[in-house]
């Protein structure tokens, strides 16, 4: 800082390329060969001296790229590209949950070649990725697990600047040389970081992939930009295309828009544009379907509530909260009966059931599915109230449906479907604390693990969002306090007493059953180690020989 104590005003050239003429600047650009161009159009007869201004605030490299870079060959003139280069202005980290790879390299040539080496120097796993379009991809794992994922692919045209133009957005388009650490931004793509917008590098952006339609709701979600309104309309045209896209890759722009910021947000831009039926085919239904009170919302808008509230919600548990920034009472109410666990929620979701997703993002579709059935379950009682009995159980089977259409794991179906299934699990045990005044017992306990799992966290978390977004203003604080009481209930159950009421030690197998009962193989079996799992967790049994005697006395009953 000067000694004025004033800050010094950035250069108005930081970032970019000049063309400097006897120690003056007379031309810049995001390329030398545009400031060289720039300054040839008005001093055509002179050979300016290209120089880059190095942005005004040093921008800070992963560790790993200084290993990259003794590894390159000295002939071989590596980029970094795309994401990372946009991560780095924006002073965010590279690495991105969820995403399918975290650093880019662009070169001439040579790229899986320049990939091995690169492997082989870092001791890391190497395979060719795309050998018809000459691209290998290094995986470099951590001594805690953790990935590192980089891709060397040749460049998508005759040099750097045309492979950057036939990139999605401007802010997507930029290359830093890995050597000199000089930027490269032909398109402008740094100035629309800093003006906040969102621009196509060519008007066929989204025609030429429409996949660039979701990515680009999910961009402008992530980083609070504005999409020009020209871009808008070049969306709304490509959105006939959408069917084109191959399941896989319409999957894991989905799930990252799930895994960020404002999913809410996202979708209800897809719908906006009409995007929304061919991705997600049977959500335009739930518009328009009227629900009962207490609920204030028809399903869609309460379905993507639910999304808003679970992210609330899971901001406050996050193990970094920071309580200054509670906003209401009903968020302190949760952090003071089930904070607690937030350490322990966020290991549950540190544990991923495949390496390219994350578990908050399938938390999330389940919430945006757990509503899904009820436009087909829709029916009236006698006095015409509306009724949805059933929607829990038909919505867990289209919700797994669309998971596997979207080529998720059968794990990842399985908990889809086991959340949406017994999304109503926790609401009724509320509704029987406020009218009976009756606590979850051991046996609903037991019973809610049994058939849940480890997604009885889940369960819990989604039927507090659900909870909020059913009653929005109009939730009574009771209602709210009791809701959390049963939650805190049946995670103090799950992570403090387990062995009592969750998963009892085993007694006796089936083969002691079948030899002290003169018993064959067979469904009784099951039955009978499950009755008496559940009343040990009830306190009723607690002894090998207790639990025969209830076997006995289930067989003559």
């Amino acid at each position: 800082m000067p000694a004025n104590g004033q800050e010094k005003t950035p250069s108005p050239y930081a970032g970019r390329w000049v063309a400097r003429l006897h120690g003056q600047i007379v031309a810049q650009g995001g390329t030398p060969e545009q400031a060289r161009r720039a300054a040839q159009s008005s001093r055509f007869k002179e050979s300016p001296e290209i120089l880059f201004m190095p942005p005004s605030t040093p921008l800070t490299f992963p560790p790993l790229l200084d290993s990259v870079r003794a590894a390159l060959p000295d002939d071989k003139v590596v980029y970094l590209v795309g994401g990372a280069v946009r991560d780095l202005l924006l002073g965010r980290a590279i690495h991105r949950v969820g995403a399918a790879h975290d650093l880019d390299f662009a070169l001439r040539g040579d790229a899986i070649k320049t990939a091995r080496r690169v492997a082989n120097s870092l001791k890391a796993d190497f395979y060719p990725l795309d050998p018809e379009r000459d691209t290998g991809r290094v995986i470099v794992t951590a001594e805690d697990g953790t990935r590192t994922v980089m891709d060397f692919a040749a460049f998508r045209g005759p040099d750097l600047e045309a492979d950057l133009r036939g990139r999605d957005f401007t802010l997507n388009a930029m290359a830093v040389d890995v050597r000199t650490l000089a930027l490269y931004d032909p398109l402008g793509g740094a100035l629309d970081l800093r003006e906040k917008r969102l621009r196509v590098c060519s008007p066929s952006a989204f025609s030429d992939d429409p996949l660039r339609i979701l990515r680009a709701i999910r961009l402008a979600a992530a980083f609070g930009f504005s999409i020009l309104p020209e871009n808008r309309q070049f969306m709304k045209q490509a959105v006939k295309l959408l069917p084109n896209v191959s399941p896989e890759r319409l999957r894991d722009e989905l799930f990252r828009i799930l895994e960020g910021p404002q999913p809410a947000t996202s979708l209800r831009a897809l719908d906006l544009l009409g995007a929304l039926a061919p991705v997600l085919p049977e959500l335009p239904a739930l518009k328009g379907v009227a629900q009962p009170s207490p609920h204030v919302s028809d399903v869609w808008a309460h379905s993507l509530s639910v999304l808003t509230r679970l992210e609330t919600i899971l901001a406050a548990l996050a193990p970094n909260y920071n309580p200054d920034t509670a906003s209401d009472l009903f968020n302190g109410l949760l952090v003071l009966r089930i904070g607690r666990y937030r350490q322990l929620i966020a290991e549950h979701f540190a544990a991923p059931l495949n390496i390219n997703r994350s578990l908050r993002s399938l938390l999330f579709f389940a919430a945006l599915y757990h509503d899904v059935a009820k436009p087909l379950k829709q029916s009236a009682d006698e006095e015409h109230r509306l009724r949805f009995w059933g929607h829990d159980e038909e919505g867990a089977e289209m919700a797994a449906a669309r998971g596997r259409a979207l080529q998720l794991s059968s794990d990842e179906v399985a908990r889809i479907r086991t959340i949406v299934r017994h999304h109503m699990r926790v609401l009724n045990l509320l509704n029987r604390l406020v009218e009976e005044g009756k606590n979850p017992s051991r046996r609903a306990i037991y019973r809610f693990f049994r058939d849940n799992g480890e997604a009885g966290v889940d369960v819990c978390l989604l039927a507090l969002a659900d909870l909020r977004a059913t009653y929005e203003q109009t939730l009574p604080q009771e209602t709210w306090a009791a809701g959390l009481d049963v939650v805190r209930t049946l995670l103090d159950n799950w992570y403090e007493k387990p062995a009592e009421s969750v998963t009892p030690p085993q007694l006796l197998d089936g083969n002691d059953l079948m030899r002290e009962l003169s018993l064959q193989p067979g469904k009784k079996i099951g039955e009978l180690l499950e009755a008496i799992r559940e009343a040990q967790a009830m306190g009723e049994v607690s002894t090998r020989e207790e639990a025969l005697e209830l076997a006995r006395r289930k067989l003559d009953a």
